[in-house]
């Protein structure tokens, strides 16, 4: 840190990514990413063609890009913003919405960058605890001042918050924008899309990097109201006009139109994070009922943290959080067949060791 940055952000607590290690080759099972690759039908359409023209800047409307993705969910280009990841969308909402004088008010488990936003901007977090099973208490999100942000699916506890609860919130904040985080929907969450046209007030964010299998190529959009629209597009354009690439939007076009590899992609995840939860627990795991594309487990017999060196220790990646309600339990990305497959080998062989 140098002497120069500013004193109020000497003091920031950065968002923590998922280890990278480069230290050996793991089974990395601690970013929820998809096993797939992208859609054959991106890999077709990133031609020496597309590539030559790099030296163009590219579309800041990023028009034929919303037009995609408005037509697969019935909207017009004008209800659809597009961002360098949903992470950066997030970031324009915080700065668009909350202030020192409106604050956010926040599950005080959930996405990390939530709370790296508000501190990063100077934003009142108001904190609203978890009930102990994990679940979200709407009534506890109702009537407040400020911005609402939540995501549903909840990360890393892989609860889904049923829609009508949703709609409570939405309905009882008609003055604050409620912003519902809907990375991980495609795997099992009831979608707020519905409700979009009855309640000015709501802003959905989405991202490719789960089941579109683009987490490389950081795209992530919204979908609002043309208002709401608008006002993302004001505070992009102050900020950095050009956030997507060509090469990205391409790739995010035909991600979006390829719905038969989309569907068939979830559905194998889906089906895969089924199994790994049944087996999981048949080995004695605690398995919360997951709507996403991990499992939030704890282990028999040790904390989260054990489980993960040792796990590491074996060649496996998972997440571990270290907040004292989640320190039993780890976040498992679902992964191939064959890393599933490595994951519950060396499980058995850490639970094997507990007992010996």
């Amino acid at each position: 840190m140098s002497d120069f940055l500013l004193p109020r952000l000497r003091t920031l607590d950065p968002y923590v990514p998922g280890e990278q290690p480069q230290d050996r080759r793991y089974v990395k099972l601690n970013t929820n990413e998809s096993p797939f690759p992208p859609s054959p039908r991106v890999l077709d359409t990133l031609t020496r063609e597309a590539v030559s023209r790099l030296n163009l800047y590219p579309d800041p409307l990023a028009r034929a890009l919303r037009e995609a993705i408005a037509a697969e969910y019935g909207l017009e280009p004008d209800n659809v913003f597009v961002g360098n990841g949903s992470d950066e969308v997030l970031g324009f909402a915080f700065m668009a919405y909350a202030d020192e004088t409106r604050g956010v008010t926040l599950p005080d488990v959930s996405y990390g960058f939530y709370r790296v936003y508000a501190q990063l901007y100077r934003v009142h977090p108001v904190i609203v605890p978890l009930n102990e099973d994990f679940t979200l208490p709407a009534e506890n999100f109702v009537g407040r001042r400020g911005m609402v942000a939540l995501a549903n699916p909840n990360a890393p506890t892989s609860l889904a918050m049923p829609l009508g609860e949703i709609e409570r919130i939405i309905a009882g904040n008609p003055q604050n924008i409620v912003l519902i985080d809907e990375a991980y929907v495609d795997f099992g969450g009831e979608t707020c899309l519905p409700l979009l046209s009855r309640y000015p007030n709501l802003l959905i964010v989405r991202t490719y990097s789960k089941s579109r299998s683009l987490a490389g190529g950081r795209l992530g959009y919204a979908l609002a109201s043309p208002a709401i629209i608008d006002d993302l597009n004001r505070v992009k354009n102050s900020f950095h006009p050009y956030s997507i690439n060509n090469l990205t939007m391409l790739a995010g076009i035909e991600a979006m139109r390829d719905r038969d590899y989309f569907r068939s992609c979830v559905e194998a995840i889906c089906a895969q994070r089924d199994a790994s939860a049944r087996e999981l627990a048949a080995m004695g795991f605690s398995v919360l009922p997951s709507a996403t594309n991990f499992l939030f487990a704890s282990p028999p017999g040790m904390d989260g943290l054990t489980y993960y060196r040792k796990l590491k220790e074996r060649g496996v990646l998972v997440r571990y959080l270290s907040q004292p309600m989640l320190a039993r339990h780890v976040r498992i990305t679902v992964g191939s067949a064959d890393q599933m497959r490595a994951l519950m080998d060396a499980t058995r062989d850490i639970l094997k060791e507990g007992t010996a």
